[in-house]
């Protein structure tokens, strides 16, 4: 049993589907709404032939259908009713969808059919609960505003990516759909950075992993998160060195102390005047001063179903 299905696909025994079959259908439902011949060979371990005709019965019961990616084809599940089973009515991977976003759902899969053991949180309502459940303000979530004639729609979480979250740690995957900068890589830390520190000091390791196909995407992916991961830090620690992030700290705790006349944390600097002369040190060093850490470790990981060909 695969854990973060949570039984969801015994509900698809209604279309035919049990077992690893039925694992299968909800773990693409979920995670993508795609996948190729390649992946569903690999995971279930079934021949090629298998494989079309599986995708055969889901076109021509209309369950599903075919999409271009590239010149190739990759199979879609698209029945709301399939969606409605599994308690996922309202995602979007039924749709259809541009080449990066295709491209972005089938690596998204394909990490997380190699990891089925991780707690992962398939859905935006998953997602949102189990972080608003450690405390975590909704208003620090990635969010996209959608304005239409009904008004505003608020979808957390609007990428799609996989998350994971333990009783240790917190995975996060980005999906690099062939991008030729790292401005997309860039954008999605920016837009998780704060859940990232309020997730750290509440005690779990963030872990960031980026799901590549070529050498171009490997590398940048290395670079970039090597330094989300490990900022410089200059080798000897001037009375006013440190992060940013633990300057602001410092400053915030010096204030606090002078205001509520806390005689331990100013006697450490010796007087009233220590702690002001302290706090016009520690407010010079903060404009040059490193970037705290944004992550605690991560991974670049290659496709290996994907990069030899789609379908």
């Amino acid at each position: 049993m695969i854990a973060h299905l949570k039984g969801r696909s015994r509900a698809l025994e209604a279309f035919g589907w049990t077992g690893r079959q039925a694992e299968w259908v909800a773990l693409v439902c979920l995670h993508s709404g795609v996948f190729t011949r390649d992946q569903i060979c690999d995971w279930l371990g079934i021949h090629r032939h298998t494989a079309r005709r599986f995708v055969r019965d889901i076109v021509d019961r209309r369950l599903g259908a075919e999409d271009a990616l590239e010149g190739r084809k990759v199979c879609r599940i698209s029945a709301r009713a399939i969606y409605r089973a599994l308690g996922a009515e309202d995602i979007r991977h039924r749709r259809i969808a541009s080449t990066e976003v295709l491209l972005r759902r089938l690596l998204s899969l394909d990490y997380v059919i190699g990891h089925t053991g991780q707690p992962w949180l398939p859905t935006e309502p998953e997602k949102v609960g189990a972080f608003e459940a450690l405390g975590v303000d909704r208003e620090i979530l990635p969010v996209r505003v959608y304005r239409g004639a009904a008004g505003e729609t608020r979808r957390y979480f609007p990428l799609k990516l996989p998350v994971a979250l333990g009783t240790e740690a917190a995975v996060f995957v980005y999906a690099d759909p062939g991008h030729e900068t790292a401005t997309g890589l860039h954008s999605w830390g920016r837009a998780h950075r704060v859940l990232w520190e309020a997730i750290r000091d509440g005690g779990r390791r963030v872990e960031a992993i980026a799901v590549v196909l070529g050498d171009g995407e490997f590398e940048r992916a290395e670079k970039v998160l090597g330094n989300w991961n490990a900022p410089v830090r200059s080798p000897g620690r001037s009375p006013a060195s440190g992060t940013g992030r633990e300057i602001r700290r410092e400053i915030d705790r010096i204030e606090r102390a002078i205001r509520g006349a806390d005689q331990r944390v100013i006697q450490i600097h010796g007087s009233l005047r220590g702690c002001l002369a302290r706090l016009v040190e520690l407010r010079a060093a903060l404009p040059t001063a490193p970037s705290e850490a944004m992550i605690d470790g991560f991974t670049v990981w290659r496709s290996s179903r994907l990069s030899g060909g789609l379908f």
